[in-house]
């Protein structure tokens, strides 16, 4: 008779049971881990992340804190000084702006300031993004504001087995890490994979190709990753274009090497990505690449960004002011034709 295999091991996962999936073996396996945030143990984290880890680790463990984003930041530089792991969550990565002060200023710096004599195991990690409708206060994608502070490592997977992979490799490095989910990717059934068996790592500043092509480069991270693919799709059935798409991952480190190597191949090379054009990282990649693989260039450098403007709450002006498709596929037309 036949059966199916309905075990965890075959079962699709999304992106959302894929970071809890990781915090779980995590704690598991380091006693010394702790997890603190606004709502993350009796409510089991806004968006569900650390669902049942109060019941599983006890509150000890599993902290529940005031609303300050401040205090979560200042009491896991606390805790990272006396030995422990720390987990901290955003309940929005809007909201990090509130712990500025000691992200750049404390944790980016102890182990700088110590003379490499103390380290500092911190994973402040959190949703970012936008077309949900969040608005202004709850769309951001401030990635660069990090990138920018000497001491941090700053991380987006877009696939269930990298958020999976990355956030375990983050807990494990011993730097401060800044790690950026996207909540419309969290129970996105499209991007539901099996995740590797045993204990899985993604090694921190190793980009990844999702699509190989020979005509352009498209360099993106996060949600703006399946956009690339869709575009590039687009263009392989309308213009016959084959467009390389190379998922960053890791921003800080950046793994510059795949880059230039699949610019080299192609020679053209568009930036997608969702935060604001003025200082986004879109602009440090073209900078990056200018500077260092103008040889390889037929066309200038050219990106895709959200408009310098906050995100609207109407859909409409949501969609006008953020990457999509259409904008993506009418840039690389551009950077072909030049």
């Amino acid at each position: 008779m036949m059966t199916t295999e309905t075990s965890d091991q075959v079962q699709k996962k999304n992106y959302l049971t894929a970071l809890n999936e990781a915090l779980v073996e995590e704690m598991l396996s380091n006693p010394e881990m702790l997890c603190m945030g606004e709502d993350i143990g009796l409510l089991g984290g806004a968006f569900g992340v650390t669902e049942n880890l109060l019941n599983q680790f006890g509150s000890d463990r599993v902290i529940d804190t005031p609303i300050s984003e401040s205090l979560i930041v200042g009491s896991a530089i606390g805790a990272a000084l006396n030995g422990k792991t720390v987990m901290a969550e955003m309940q929005f990565i809007d909201f990090i702006s509130c712990a500025f002060d000691q992200i750049v200023n404390n944790l980016a710096t102890f182990h700088y300031r110590s003379a490499g004599e103390v380290n500092m195991p911190v994973v402040i990690r959190g949703p970012g993004g936008a077309y949900g409708g969040g608005a202004l206060y709850h769309s951001q994608m401030n990635e660069s504001w990090f990138c920018h502070s000497p001491g941090l490592k700053v991380v987006c997977p877009s696939t269930p087995a990298d958020a999976k992979g990355m956030l375990k490799a983050s807990l494990r490095d011993g730097n401060p890490v800044i790690f950026f989910e996207i909540k419309e990717l969290y129970r996105k059934k499209e991007i539901e994979e099996i995740l590797p068996q045993g204990d899985y790592i993604v090694p921190l500043g190793l980009a990844t190709i999702r699509r190989s092509g020979t005509d352009l480069t498209m360099l993106s991270y996060g949600q703006s990753v399946y956009q690339c693919l869709e575009a590039a799709e687009r263009m392989a059935s309308e213009d016959g274009v084959n467009a390389e798409v190379v998922d960053l991952r890791s921003l800080v480190p950046l793994d510059e090497e795949t880059i230039f190597e699949s610019i080299a191949k192609t020679n053209r090379v568009v930036v997608v990505n969702e935060a604001p054009r003025t200082c986004g990282f879109a602009g440090e990649l073209v900078a990056r690449i200018s500077e260092l693989g103008f040889e390889y260039l037929d066309a200038p450098p050219a990106r895709v960004t959200r408009m310098d403007t906050p995100v609207p709450w109407v859909k409409p002006l949501e969609s006008f002011v953020l990457p999509n498709v259409d904008k993506i596929v009418e840039t690389c037309r551009r950077t072909i034709a030049f």
